[in-house]
């Protein structure tokens, strides 16, 4: 398998799940600015959609959309419990947090990295992901992983978006439940094996 990804972009997330999977996968770095391999080929002939994350598997299906890819990998490898089986209520409960972090975390952040976005915006777009960043850190406060027991998906995707908050330098104060999270995740051997094969802190 192939994964063309960004380091520490949205793309990690997927790249935790295959650490996590113990899969073997090939990582290969896209230049989303010019659409472009690190070979110089052209980006866009293996994902007309021009984003990342995109998994080519060995038949040479191409999965793209973080969230599919994740479930994906997850199911494929069951015995690693990143997502709870059909039908049943734990599953549904990661799937929710999988749609809150792709539509109300995740694409909240898009204005702050975009170089267009207007500067009057920007204080507009912080105050509501402050907000969704506390609603993270209260539903954190009786659960070591983001939807229940186990570490799932959810918890890799989370942990991805939750690290641009420092980045784009949100108010984090009095968040530490997200705080001990952030480091309960970052031990785990497989994402620190991620976050080293990506060059990142």
């Amino acid at each position: 398998m192939k994964l063309f990804y960004k380091p520490g972009a949205c793309s990690l997330a997927s790249h935790i799940a295959l650490r996590e999977t113990g899969k073997d996968v090939d990582l290969i770095s896209v230049d989303l600015m010019k659409k472009r391999l690190e070979n110089g080929d052209d980006f866009f002939a293996i994902n007309p959609k021009g984003q990342i994350p995109a998994l080519l598997l060995n038949d040479n299906t191409l999965i793209t959309e973080g969230v599919a890819i994740m479930q994906y990998v997850a199911d494929s490898a069951p015995e690693s419990q990143l997502l709870a089986p059909v039908g049943t209520l734990p599953r549904y409960k990661t799937l929710e947090w999988l749609n809150f972090i792709a539509t109300e975390l995740h694409k909240g952040f898009t204005p702050l990295f975009r170089p267009d976005t207007p500067e009057e915006y920007k204080p507009t777009v912080r105050a509501l992901l402050e907000k969704k960043l506390h609603y993270v850190n209260e539903s954190l406060s009786n659960n070591a992983w983001i939807s229940g027991a186990n570490f799932t998906i959810a918890d890799g995707y989370l942990f991805t978006v939750l690290r641009w908050a420092r980045a784009v330098k949100l108010n984090m104060e009095g968040l530490s439940n997200i705080d001990a999270y952030m480091a309960r995740v970052a031990a785990r051997p497989a994402v620190a094996a991620a976050l080293a094969a990506e060059g990142i802190q």
